[in-house]
């Protein structure tokens, strides 16, 4: 351990008033540039020369120090402008800037507000940077927290003094954190209060009596921190892990907070707090001198923090104020002033927040390696749990355990088979341990030895395999093997996609970290973990496929990502080497080769087409040819759903493909020529019927002669039904409305019926977004005796069901605008917004019309930006076309959607005639551009 007086009092100096010390060279640009002392000075001394009162000193003071900040904010933002990543001198250059400010400030008060020829023992001020201030790192706007230390309690000439100074920072536009205490009640207080404690951990002496200083760093390390270190350190790890509780819990959320998330500034910064704590470094580089860090490990330190410093200045600069988050539209500002640039079939922000989130890996890593050098020197303990239950492991060798995890006994014997470099993730899980850092490190630095030799090498791919087969948790492995790189090593064709970002709304992981998540559920479904919420795929795995297809082709499915090319295609190019490579067989290498070109068509069919269209289960159920790839398919989809984030598998996608695959499957297993309308009709009529049996039969025969076989074929038997009691004894002037939880679907079905006339359906929409209702699915009908029924199924914003208490004010709304006393184009130009920070995503629009998909309809498919008021757009431009609408249905992908329409024109016939295709393309082209720069106005 270090003497307290070597650690905690301030250097030699920093006991010298500012304006003796020498300036620092060590800053983005030459000091004097940042602010001239002299020439401030000077300013101030012959405003002052001239001032009639304490205000006129104060002011003159404040309008120097105010240009001369300005100035200072100014050339420091330019030459980090010109050097984007050098954040150390920034943040340097901020903290030296605001100590020059903050010693004038002081200067002035003490000689010319409140001058004390003769101070008593009692009327000494120390004044020290505590937190981040303390640190002498700084963004722009970072907050300047002082601590104003006297000797015994606080007399009226120091109060003046720190009054003072207050006014002058605040009129300064600094935001000031500070405290006026003595030594004794820092020493109590930090005794009761972590972040004060910590705050003092970082203390730096700026002016004033630099012996009090002393004497405070002192008394904490003699009277504080000597003894309660163990305490500290809990009490850190525990503020840590709320901390990434309360930003996510995951280093790959995709808005992450630079200063507080997972893998941010403080993590790093609270080992720096922790290692001070203990050992009284004053420099990280000390980590390395104390055997906690490697040389090659601080250097990682120091890239990492360098980065993140790097970016949060950024954030600061382009929102002129202090903002950690990491939002959407920043990351494409911050990506540009740091000079990343579109290339390689990616945007130039995916480049940079895949370099974020290396960094964050690095941290991660970092940390790891910290705690467990801290448990070793029995800094900190073992949790509780791992201490009561842990049996002593017996590893085979060259392998030991230490420390309850797993590590190499004998480098010499381990690196003799470079198998090894497998089959300790292996061993790491037969015994049940965790990696030791030491053996992470040896990992991690013979990553070379992992080459074509071992790629190729039969011990090595039945290793990889079982560890995706074998053990029941594959996910554990294939995490820490592709932290420490194994897994882009051994599988180069990996190596692209890790840590690489989708700068969309929908994909909530980096791609490396989808596919271990699809892994994950996979992994789950197996474990029998699964059963109710996910029955379909838990009977396929039940029954029995060929699990290691399965396994391989969730691992390459995305792995064709980043580039110009279709990742599906180019993924399935891969594959051809991979898969045999890892030992598959022919069969097996052509069932991942075709899974992964075909990963995404079950899903596009299930949430874009109408399923209940004969002609679409046809079509998908000769694109899949047999039960046992419809199997693979299904339970490949679902799992690739399922690990794109937090709440995007639902109900709704679950009725989807369940329908698909249950109607496919029977399709395969019994003849497609069973697929026909006439029969879905017949089966239809007789399931209403027997619904309807307590009906009067004249009734019954009325409702079920009144619709057409589109009907039949296209509705659930539950909304049917509401149809029945709603046209039942309808009159021509009525609006009949059903609102209805669908808990089957999650989401609340609006039922419609009313006199049918055009542009009838565009108006519901019109209502349905004016009270802010996500259209998921809709079907619209008219009936022989000219009633139009129309059913949406909604969410809102959460994509949940809508409250029975909202429901009143919904029916409200819907029949005020269906009645026209509303009108929705005017109504919703305040509501048609897209949020800033979503306004930086690039949809593409692609219009494609389809009259091969349907019997007797043109598909009409629009893929593009999504905003509260598209729909009612498009279906209105189509109303005004004379366009009969007969459904819609609605896949929303984060910011992207696809609406599609199933269509006929005017007299009932299908969209043949391609200039009227082009016409219809175009016209809805101009509402959608009409509509997106509306949206993004204001």
């Amino acid at each position: 351990m270090t003497k307290p007086q070597e650690v905690l009092a301030p250097q030699a100096s920093e006991r010298i008033p500012a304006s003796a010390q020498s300036t620092p060279d060590s800053l983005i640009c030459p000091a004097s540039v940042i602010f001239d002392n002299n020439a401030v000075q000077a300013q101030i001394d012959a405003a002052i020369a001239t001032a009639s009162s304490e205000r006129d000193i104060r002011a003159a003071t404040v309008a120097t120090l105010s240009q001369a900040r300005r100035n200072g904010m100014a050339q420091i933002a330019a030459a980090f402008a010109a050097q984007p990543f050098a954040s150390r001198p920034t943040t340097r250059a901020y903290s030296w800037l605001t100590d020059q400010i903050v010693q004038t400030v002081l200067d002035v008060a003490q000689k010319h507000l409140h001058p004390l020829p003769n101070p008593t023992e009692g009327e000494r001020l120390s004044l020290i940077a505590v937190g981040g201030y303390g640190r002498g790192e700084m963004a722009p706007y970072s907050d300047v927290d002082l601590l104003f230390l006297t000797p015994y309690k606080i007399t009226p000439w120091a109060e003046s003094v720190i009054e003072s100074m207050l006014y002058m920072l605040w009129d300064l536009k600094l935001k000031v954190g500070h405290a006026s205490r003595t030594v004794k009640d820092c020493l109590r207080l930090a005794k009761e209060d972590y972040t004060i404690r910590t705050s003092l951990v970082e203390y730096r002496y700026l002016a004033g009596d630099a012996d009090l200083a002393a004497k405070l760093g002192q008394r904490l390390w003699t009277d504080l921190f000597k003894t309660t270190a163990s305490e500290f350190i809990e009490a850190k790890l525990e503020e840590r892990a709320t901390r990434h509780r309360k930003q996510g819990g995951q280093r790959y959320v995709v808005e992450p907070n630079v200063k507080e998330g997972k893998g941010g500034l403080r993590d790093l910064q609270s080992l720096f707090w922790i290692s001070k704590y203990i050992n009284g470094v004053k420099d990280a580089a000390d980590l390395v001198n104390l055997g906690v860090f490697t040389a090659e490990e601080f250097e990682t330190f120091v890239t990492a923090e360098d980065f993140l410093w790097a970016v949060r200045c950024h954030l600061h600069l382009i929102a002129g104020r202090p903002v950690d988050q990491l939002t959407f539209d920043m990351q494409v500002q911050v990506a540009d002033a740091m000079g990343y640039t579109d290339h390689g079939g990616r945007r130039g922000v995916e480049h940079f927040m895949q370099a974020y989130f290396r960094q964050a890996t690095h941290v991660g890593e970092l940390t790891r390696i910290f705690l467990t050098a801290l448990e070793a020197n029995h800094t900190k303990q073992e949790p509780v749990l791992v201490r009561l239950l842990a049996r002593r492991k017996k590893a085979k060798p060259p392998y030991a355990i230490k420390q309850n995890r797993l590590t190499i006994a004998n480098e010499r014997d381990f690196f003799a088979d470079k198998v090894n470099m497998l089959r300790i993730f292996e061993e790491a899980l037969r015994t049940g341990t965790l990696l030791h850092p030491d053996a992470m490190r040896l990992i991690s630095a013979n990553l070379h030895r992992i080459d074509e030799d071992l790629r190729n090498d039969k011990e090595a791919r039945r290793i990889f395999l079982d560890l995706l087969l074998k053990h029941g948790n594959p996910e554990r492995a294939l995490r820490r093997m592709n932290e420490l790189g194994v897994l882009a090593a051994f599988i180069p064709e990996f190596a692209p996609i890790v840590a690489m970002m989708q700068f969309n709304m929908y994909h909530h992981y980096t791609v490396d970290e989808h596919t271990i998540q699809c892994i994950s559920n996979l992994a789950q479904i197996e474990r029998k973990e699964l059963i109710e919420e996910l029955p379909v795929c838990s009977g396929i795995l039940e029954r029995g496929v060929n699990r290691k297809v399965l396994y391989v082709a969730l691992l390459l499915h995305d792995i064709g990502k980043g580039r110009d090319e279709d990742h599906s295609i180019l993924g399935a190019q891969i594959s051809r080497k991979v898969a045999p490579r890892l030992g598959l067989n022919k069969k097996e290498c052509e069932t991942v080769e075709w899974l992964i070109r075909y990963h995404l068509l079950l899903s596009d069919v299930a949430q874009k087409r109408d399923i209940s269209e004969p002609r679409t289960v046809r079509g998908f159920a000769k694109a899949v040819k047999s039960v046992e790839r419809l199997e693979l398919l299904t339970t490949l989809t679902v799992c690739d759903i399922r690990g794109v984030g937090p709440g995007t598998w639902n109900n709704w996608k679950a009725v989807l493909i369940r329908n698909l695959y249950k109607a496919t499957k029977s399709a395969l297993e019994t003849g497609l020529e069973d697929l026909n309308r006439e029969s879905q009709e017949a089966e239809a009529k007789r399931a209403l019927r027997a619904e309807l049996a307590d009906w009067d039969k004249k009734a019954l025969k009325t409702e079920i002669g009144r619709h057409y076989g589109t009907y039949w074929q296209g509705l659930p038997l539950a909304a049917q039904t509401i149809f029945a009691r709603l046209l039942s004894e309808i009159n021509d002037n009525e609006i009949k409305i059903d609102l209805m939880l669908d808990e089957d679907r999650d989401a609340t079905r609006a039922c419609f019926a009313m006199v049918d006339h055009p542009g009838l359906f565009s108006r519901m929409t019109g209502a349905l977004a004016l009270v802010g209702a996500n259209v998921v699915d809709a079907r619209t009908y008219t009936s022989k005796d000219g009633y139009a029924t129309a059913v949406f199924w909604i969410q809102d914003d959460d994509g949940n069901p809508y409250e029975a208490a909202r429901m009143p004010r919904l029916r409200t709304m819907i029949e005020r605008i269906l009645r026209g006393e509303i009108v929705a184009k005017e109504a919703l130009k305040d509501k048609d917004k897209i949020k800033k920070r979503e306004r930086a995503f690039r949809v593409p629009t692609t219009i494609s019309f389809d009259n091969e998909g349907s019997e007797i309809y043109t598909i009409i498919e629009v893929d593009t930006r999504d905003r509260p008021g598209l729909l009612y757009d498009l279906t209105r431009t189509l109303a005004n076309n004379h366009v009969y609408i007969a459904s819609a249905v609605i896949a929303t992908y984060g910011e992207q959607v696809v609406d599609t329409f199933y269509v006929k024109d005017m007299v009932g016939l299908k969209y043949h005639n391609e200039a009227k295709r082009a016409s219809l393309e175009r016209k809805l082209r101009e509402a959608i551009a009409q509509g997106a720069e509306q949206a993004v106005a204001g």
